[in-house]
């Protein structure tokens, strides 16, 4: 299983919206289904908290190496979101290994 991942400025587009966040994101290829599925969170932003209101909602997550649709979840304990999508995620990727 090849896993990748990025720390660092995103922007998150909602409801015609956008913000710009701090992320912390995975990337990982399930071998079950095929695809690539992506996750991580969001860094506590106030700004955030006031648009979502604490619930969740679907999400465009853009960085500087690609975007993604995806979904972010209600906080955490310590204020951070969770954001989920599946399919390329919002950066680059390595290129899976040559057999």
């Amino acid at each position: 299983m090849d896993d990748d991942d990025y720390a660092g400025p995103a922007t998150v587009r909602l409801d015609e919206r956008e913000l710009p966040v701090k992320v912390r994101l995975i990337a990982v290829n399930e071998p079950i289904d095929g695809r690539i599925h992506w996750s991580g969170r969001i860094e506590a932003d106030a700004a955030l908290d006031e648009l979502l209101g604490g619930s969740s909602s679907d999400m465009e997550l853009v960085t500087a190496g690609g975007r993604a649709e995806g979904k972010i979840g209600e906080p955490d304990p310590w204020g951070r979101y969770r954001v989920t999508g599946v399919g390329p995620p919002p950066f680059e990727m390595d290129p899976p290994p040559e057999d």
